[in-house]
């Protein structure tokens, strides 16, 4: 008997009638036994593989036969686009059972949430933040709304894990959980991952349950053409993409809002027709630009990861990068956008806009040529989600005991190897603080806690991350999306003029108390701007930059443009030697080249910064100014070399402020934190144990 043959047979019924599917997908036939025996499995497939059937079929199968009540399915997503998307379908396939479907985020109105609390539905799609809002909401009766829960699927689960938010994702399941009393069978739906075992052992952890990974050969693998072209500058970018592919379907990724916007202003003045999406965009406008963009031909739309994560944007032709991501994973992520249809193979263009992206680009495509995907890795000890959900069991359950509260997080304490004298500390601190208050061995929410988080009912308290300072733009009665304050800071005199969903405006009146920015449509250029921090490359990355230098060449498609640039970029650096760090100088100061990544540089610029000076750093180097002779920092680095066995980066104000509930925390837990999650002993093992070479720079 095959897999398929188990399957409730009303399943069996419309995946063969209604869908017309002729057979499963491997990852859809190998995920139904574990899912319908109740293992919590961690499924793999590039996307577009079929992991959200992979999922719902088995489970659906599960529902009907085991005669489930809702809710008894929770579908979890990292983004509200995401689950906007997958409402339709998931509508769908319950619908063939008689069942139903409810979404819940922070667009959703009261209407359809008061709905969903008189009436639960079958399965239930929603962020983790949403579900934290259910949980500590006076209006929700938690204990009969979780009390069905049999199962949890967590999609994109990679975009949880690597950071604060998978923790929160995590304390979130483990309160749900003990609601339920029971051990929820939870699924993972992931793209390809480094260490998939030790993810699905992170999401499983304080379970019984068995668990397996399901991810089926050959996906990851799948021929694709890969290009690389050298045009310098974003407006030659889009020159490019205008004259080329004429006719076809395009999806551009750019790693920055603001790189979206000047490109889609670009491209509409060569006439291109383009489409915009981001995190900052209204609801409504993303919505409109990717449903036009479906049912487009000859056109583009261009995005941020927003459109990495699963978010079906129809057949397309040709996916093309701007510049570099800063992970294997994510490209992978965007490659797997095209080849969907038979016949066709995944492909896509990058555009490198200036000399060090270049270098960037070529250094990621050799990785990812040698078959490296980065491993997801939970940050550690997360006291400050910690922090968090203390307070906000408080709120769920109207006073939590100081002794006990722990047993609502067990899989965030096993899963983060926290130890109860770590929570006793951060417990007392916050007592001490106000941020809690305790009465005959009960805590509540203390006077500072309720100052600092209790405004428009603790909204500040359902998310780990602070919300940057945006002002909302309105055009008429139309919200176009938000932009950063520092937008509209410029000289009074000077109109103001910003981009937005790929257009241009000038700013009518601003309204600062409200934080809300009235514009008119202009073709007068603006720009908008937003903060974000970019990532850090890894040693790996780095390391495949050199490797690169010192000649390798990724097995890619280079224009004759990208063939001369290599060239340039080969001669510049005709230094580059594996295996070896180099310390370049000239009359003006060095650089000592590690290729060690961006952490481990910042640890080696703040260790040498004190007996050097101020020292700068990026992801390839360490910038030593004002120097003229050589030999102090030569003596400098190799006295580094032979001394400091350990590194960690410097523990700054910038930092601390990084983390949302950070004043939450003991100063010295939260430094063992900051150290732990930085600690980079084994990228500067390696690097200290290399070759020094001199090289003068004429």
């Amino acid at each position: 008997m095959s897999a398929f043959d188990s399957l409730h047979p009303a399943i069996q019924h419309h995946i063969v009638n209604t869908l017309a599917w002729r057979t499963l997908r491997p990852l859809q036939e190998e995920a139904i036994e574990p899912i319908l025996t109740g293992s919590s499995a961690l499924l793999i497939a590039p996307t577009a593989g079929g992991k959200t059937e992979a999922a719902l079929f088995p489970l659906l199968s599960r529902l009907l036969g085991e005669s489930w009540e809702p809710i008894s399915i929770l579908y979890v997503c990292p983004i509200k686009a995401l689950l906007n998307n997958l409402e339709h379908r998931l509508r769908r396939y319950a619908q063939w059972t008689g069942r139903r479907v409810g979404i819940w985020h922070g667009d959703v109105g009261p209407g359809d949430r008061n709905r969903i609390l008189k009436d639960p539905p079958d399965i239930l799609l929603a962020t983790p933040e949403s579900l934290e809002v259910m949980l500590v909401s006076r209006r929700t009766d938690q204990a009969s709304l979780f009390a069905n829960i049999q199962a949890v699927v967590v999609d994109e689960i990679h975009a949880f894990a690597g950071d604060d938010r998978g923790w929160h994702l995590l304390a979130v399941l483990d309160r749900i959980n003990r609601l339920a009393e029971k051990d929820l069978q939870r699924i993972g739906l992931s793209a390809t991952v480094g260490n998939p075992e030790t993810l699905l052992g992170w999401l499983k952890a304080g379970g019984v349950s068995p668990g397996v990974v399901v991810a089926p050969g050959g996906g990851a693998s799948m021929q694709s053409d890969v290009a690389v072209d050298y045009v310098g500058t974003l407006r030659n970018a889009a020159i490019v993409v205008s004259r080329l592919h004429r006719g076809e379907k395009r999806l551009i990724f750019c790693d920055s809002r603001s790189q979206v916007e000047s490109l889609a202003g670009e491209l509409r003045s060569h006439g291109v027709q383009t489409f915009v999406s981001h995190s900052s965009l209204a609801v409504d406008e993303r919505r409109r630009a990717e449903a036009a963009f479906v049912e487009a031909r000859n056109c583009v739309i261009v995005a941020t990861s927003t459109l990495e994560l699963g978010i079906d944007v129809g057949d397309l032709d040709r996916v093309i990068q701007i510049d570099a991501p800063s992970t294997v994973a994510a490209f992978l992520q965007r490659l797997g956008r095209t080849g969907r249809r038979s016949g066709s193979r995944r492909n896509c263009l990058f555009l490198a806009t200036s000399h060090e992206a270049f270098i960037r680009t070529l250094g990621l495509l050799e990785l990812w040529s040698t078959g490296y995907v980065e491993p997801v890795t939970p940050p550690r000890k997360p006291f400050p989600v910690l922090a968090q959900q203390v307070m906000a069991l408080c709120l769920q359950e109207g006073g939590v005991g100081r002794h006990t509260w722990h047993d609502w997080l067990r899989g965030v304490f096993q899963a983060a190897r926290l130890t109860r004298t770590e929570s006793e500390q951060l417990v007392e601190h916050m007592l001490d603080q106000g941020y809690l208050f305790q009465d005959q061995g009960i805590l509540s929410i203390g006077s500072a806690g309720e100052e600092q988080f209790g405004k428009r009912h603790y909204l500040p308290l359902f998310s780990v991350f602070d919300t940057p300072p945006l002002f909302t733009v309105y055009h008429g009665r139309t919200e176009l999306g938000a932009v950063h304050q520092l937008t509209f800071q410029i000289k009074r005199e000077e109109t103001i003029s910003l981009s937005l969903a790929g257009r241009f405006w000038r700013v009518k009146h601003l309204d600062w108390k409200r934080r809300r920015a009235f514009v008119e449509p202009s073709t007068e250029p603006g720009r908008s701007r937003w903060l974000s921090a970019g990532q850090p490359w890894s040693y790996e990355l780095s390391q495949a930059v050199l490797k690169v230098l010192a000649g390798s060449v990724p097995a890619v498609s280079l224009s004759r443009r990208a063939k001369d640039e290599r060239d340039a970029v080969l001669s510049e650096y005709a230094w580059a030697e594996t295996g070896k760090t180099t310390l370049v100088w000239d009359e003006n100061g060095a650089s000592w080249w590690t290729f060690g990544g961006g952490v481990l540089n910042s640890a080696i610029a703040a260790r040498l910064a004190r007996t050097r000076g101020k020292l700068g750093y990026d992801n390839f180097a360490v910038h030593i100014k004002g120097q003229r002779r050589i030999e102090p920092n030569v003596a400098g680095i190799r006295e580094l070399i032979d001394e400091a066995d350990d590194l960690v980066p410097p523990v700054t104000d910038e930092v601390r402020e990084d983390y949302k509930f950070g004043e939450c925390v003991p100063e010295a837990l939260l430094e063992s934190m900051i150290g732990l999650r930085f600690f980079c002993v084994e990228t500067w093992d390696r690097i200290r144990r290399r070759d020094l070479h001199l090289v003068r720079n004429h």
